[in-house]
């Protein structure tokens, strides 16, 4: 047997090795939540009220029960199976890192991209990886060509990092950045949009917008902002960085051409890992942050050329959807709406609480933002206990 054709025997018998490094973790716990899927029945309202059946879904998780977590938005704990099987990705590629990293786990992305595409219901060829929801924005908000003098349109309620990231572009390439407010909470979809396009001038080129703002947990009207943009030709980028797997909806549902989330969130997959969303015909003008080398223009993964990365975090994204899928995406959003809603509606009945967050259907889902008026007399008597 010579060199090349013993290397082909190593290959061919690493790669199903690989492969069964992927079978799910922690037998026990898996079944256990399993078993509380299949007995359960009746429509997600329903679900959302059996205890018994999240009290298997929670035990599947190695998050403190010690401390009462009100920040469940940021990131979110991975299931202990997403866990464990980023581990084992990251045990193999200790073993030989140019060989079991490069030649073997990193080609196994592309059924992750396809599972994560079909979810999305888009092509595998518009979905990128990228580190977190702040990078696959800022992909598109410096992969556009601007002038000096041209305007980027957002509101006053986006995140800070992607505002940031447009200042920077006004220091640096002399751009306008342009913001307005829209009402807290907002419950008319005619409002936003027209919100929207009042503020478009001829000079605008470029709109970011929020699919549900971090702050109040508001979901803006997407699909319509999107259909306005295009008559004045305008690109309209979509921040979903806390939507998707949050709760249901598709690429179809916004028809937009360029949308960013972070998977660490809602989905639950391993802390650094996101997405980026490019149509098709849209990929080739678009500039990546890194020199793609020898990836064509043309290919959406031209927006994964970051250097040396660990294949572990993307791989144990597949891990994650198998996990949300188990559960079901309309339960998991009935439950996040039925823990919110049981909290909030309790506290707007005090005077002194001022809910930020629409509880109307389809306005919100688990993020909410709560108002505690106080007095001076208040805070001097509660500094007088210290």
């Amino acid at each position: 047997m010579n060199k090349l054709d013993r290397r082909q025997f190593l290959g061919s018998i690493a790669k199903p090795a690989a492969a069964a490094s992927v079978i799910l973790a922690n037998p026990t716990l898996m079944a256990r939540a399993l078993n509380s899927i299949k007995g359960t029945s009746g429509d997600p309202k329903t679900i959302a009220r059996d205890e018994r059946f999240w009290r298997e879904i929670q035990q599947a998780y190695s998050a403190d029960r010690g401390i009462v977590n009100l920040n469940n938005g940021g990131v979110s704990p991975a299931p202990i199976v997403v866990q464990n099987a980023m581990k084992r990705h990251l045990d193999f590629s200790n073993t030989t890192p140019a060989y079991s990293m490069w030649r073997i786990l990193e080609p196994q992305r592309e059924p992750v991209r396809r599972r994560v595409a079909r979810f999305f219901r888009c092509s595998p060829e518009e979905i990128a990886f990228t580190r977190n929801a702040s990078e696959s924005l800022q992909i598109c908000q410096n992969g556009f060509d601007l002038e000096p003098g041209d305007e980027v349109l957002t509101t006053t309620q986006d995140y800070g990092r992607m505002i940031n990231t447009f200042k920077q572009r006004e220091c640096r390439d002399g751009i306008i950045m342009k913001q307005f407010k829209i009402p807290i909470p907002a419950e008319n979809d005619n409002e936003i949009v027209k919100l929207f396009e009042k503020n478009i001038t001829p000079k605008t080129r470029m709109i970011l917008m929020c699919h549900m703002i971090n702050i109040t947990g508001q979901i803006l009207p997407v699909k319509r902002v999107v259909k306005m943009a295009r008559k004045y030709n305008i690109p309209v980028i979509v921040d979903g960085a806390h939507t998707f797997a949050h709760f249901e909806f598709t690429a179809n549902d916004l028809e937009c051409d360029y949308y960013a989330s972070s998977l660490h969130k809602w989905l639950c997959a391993p802390h650094g890992t996101g997405l980026l969303y490019v149509r098709k015909n849209k990929i080739a003008d678009l500039w990546p942050l890194q020199a793609p080398g020898e990836c064509s223009m043309e290919d959406i993964r031209k927006f994964e050329e970051i250097g040396t990365h660990p294949a572990a975090n993307y791989l144990a994204i597949g891990d994650a959807l198998t996990f949300h899928q188990g559960i079901g995406t309309k339960n998991i959003e009935q439950r996040l709406i039925y823990l919110r809603d049981r909290w909030a509606k309790r506290l707007i009945k005090n005077d002194r609480i001022k809910l930020h967050t629409s509880l109307k259907p389809g306005k919100g889902c688990a993020i909410a933002t709560v108002q505690i008026r106080v007095t001076h007399q208040m805070i001097q008597t509660s500094l007088g206990q210290i």
